[in-house]
């Protein structure tokens, strides 16, 4: 048998212990399933003693930033007021892994780190909702995405919460295979597995950290119209502006046209029916606002690289 790919995980004061038990679960269960293990990890701290997460839980760790051992991958898990916990020594020991080489990934807030770094200017990165706004002012040269996970490129990040879990499983697919990432997940009863493109979906107010009231209104006219649709145009008429006020809304504060947001709401209530109920694809289209079953089915392989049967047969 191969050698356990050794996973290490930099944990950051006040980290998020949901997270953390989200990225080292999925590791866990992969070896109790396998029968083999598949997985080890590390876990480490700044003073290398012990570190305490956003709840009050105290964890007793494996060593510090001076003792990270040669390691497959390296993850930094960060949570609440993560600015207040980025030192010039952190950082120096991270520069010094990428210097050697080691893959470095970020979880939940991790991603603020990194860019603090220097690491991921040019390259995409996912973090927290809550984290979205000033992240883009403090990083503007960083590619920030609403996707729980970004895996392409060459940092690697969650977004947090049980994001961390479906990048793990999307690790472990791409290392051992499809069944076991199943296996895994439904070890976990977790059965609706999001992929990278899958957005953060949070309230209105704390996605965009502002009360736009034209704004929150739209999204709500959408909200009540999935299954027949309308036109920006008629949405700027029923708010009183014209439709290019509602594009620049939209532009600034989601990064998206009216017409494009629109449609990736109904891809996500789509997706949702398909993993969560045994309704048809064609009730599922016309639920969601598509006209026929075959617009629906090319508009959905777009954006999530499956067909709608597709994913429903990935849940038989």
């Amino acid at each position: 048998m191969s050698k356990p790919q050794h996973f290490t995980f930099l944990l950051v004061e006040e980290f998020s212990h949901l997270a953390f038990s989200c990225a080292v679960e999925p590791l866990r269960i992969a070896n109790l399933v396998n029968g083999d293990d598949l997985y080890e990890w590390s876990i480490l701290s700044e003073n290398g003693e012990r570190v305490t997460c956003s709840n009050g839980i105290v964890t007793v760790v494996d060593g510090g930033i001076s003792d990270i051992p040669k390691c497959d991958r390296l993850f930094v898990l960060s949570g609440i007021n993560m600015r207040n916990h980025v030192t010039r020594p952190l950082l120096g020991a991270l520069r010094r892994q990428k210097a050697l080489g080691t893959p470095i990934g970020a979880l939940c807030s991790g991603s603020w780190v990194l860019a603090e770094a220097g690491f991921l200017d040019g390259c995409e990165a996912a973090i927290h909702w809550e984290y979205h706004d000033s992240f883009m002012e403090a990083f503007p040269k960083v590619k920030l995405v609403r996707s729980v996970f970004a895996a392409d490129g060459k940092y690697i990040s969650a977004s947090g919460g049980t994001a961390t879990a479906d990048l793990m499983l999307h690790l472990i697919e791409q290392d051992h295979g499809h069944d076991l990432a199943v296996s895994v997940s439904d070890q976990m009863v977790y059965n609706a597995v999001r992929n990278a493109t899958a957005e953060q979906r949070v309230s209105l107010q704390s996605r965009n950290g502002m009360r736009n009231a034209h704004l929150a209104k739209a999204i709500r006219i959408m909200e009540q119209n999935i299954e027949a649709p309308i036109s920006p145009s008629e949405i700027a008429a029923e708010l009183g502006i014209s439709t290019r006020q509602l594009e620049r809304l939209f532009g600034k504060f989601l990064n998206a046209s009216p017409k494009k947001y629109f449609m990736e709401m109904r891809l996500e209530r789509a997706r949702k029916l398909l993993l969560q109920t045994e309704a048809s694809v064609t009730d599922i289209a016309i639920a969601c606002g598509f006209e026929t079953p075959g617009h629906f089915s090319r508009v959905y392989r777009a954006n999530f690289g499956i067909t709608p049967q597709m994913q429903k047969n990935k849940l038989d």
